[in-house]
């Protein structure tokens, strides 16, 4: 569990992910992203197709912001070796943070053997950067996010993730469902999604056991927590 008391402003940014995430975002976008990525710290940018990695990792050459991607961004639906390519192409082109969205129509049709070989042919495609499965659990029930969520752990993927940020955010009752399938396991929790108002419900979800935050307000989250601290959400900077 992240103890908040001990994150000044700086090392709070390794607890997001920043992302620009529209399919129809310019270089410029891109290019603005990384530098704010990296003028705050964050663990990641991220980007929702392989296309701006080239520009991303000429942007974040020199830092520890690793460079993220969606994979079958944002509905999951492809097929096991396409999110294989997909998969390998971004590790080819300098991807090290690979986000993939679980094929939500089969894990709701019970179609668990070919969610289970998606998240086996990720993992290996994938070649030991850090993993992370999109379970868009809005569109799940709380039996069906508990399933995704073993499955999730079975594969070896490093982070259970809750959305895509492109449709409804996550409640809490969701986020907790996920942390208690994943108790005792190595898997973490992201959180993406985040609703209004976004840096009260972003503290509360890693005051709740999430390690990091996917939004493209990071920038603004990061920003209010003297804010929230002076009106105790967060707590005091311990130093």
């Amino acid at each position: 569990m992240v103890d908040l008391s001990k994150y000044n402003k700086w090392d709070l940014g390794k607890l997001f992910d920043f992302s620009v995430l529209p399919k129809n975002s310019t270089e410029d976008d891109i290019r603005k992203g990384c530098r704010l990525a990296k003028e705050y710290n964050c663990a990641a940018f991220y980007a929702a197709t392989n296309y701006w990695l080239p520009v991303m990792k000429e942007e974040l050459a020199g830092s520890d912001v690793l460079l993220g991607v969606g994979l079958a961004f944002p509905f999951g639906a492809n097929t096991a070796y396409m999110k294989g390519l997909e998969t390998e192409e971004a590790v080819k082109m300098g991807g090290t943070a690979l986000d993939i969205v679980m094929n939500i129509g089969a894990l709701r049709s019970k179609r668990y053997k070919d969610v289970e070989e998606e998240l086996k042919v990720f993992k290996k495609a994938a070649q030991g950067n850090l993993t992370k499965c999109i379970l868009e659990v809005n569109f799940l029930t709380d039996e069906e996010i508990a399933t995704g969520c073993k499955m999730i752990v079975e594969a070896g993927i490093d982070y259970a993730k809750t959305s895509s940020g492109q449709f409804e955010g996550p409640s809490m009752e969701q986020f907790l469902i996920m942390k208690e399938t994943i108790k005792g396991t190595d898997c973490k929790l992201k959180v993406a999604g985040v609703k209004f108002p976004r840096p009260q419900n972003a503290y509360a979800f890693i005051m709740a056991g999430a390690e990091l935050i996917g939004t493209r307000a990071a920038p603004q989250i990061i920003d209010a927590v003297d804010q929230m601290r002076e009106i105790g959400i967060v707590p005091k900077y311990a130093g």
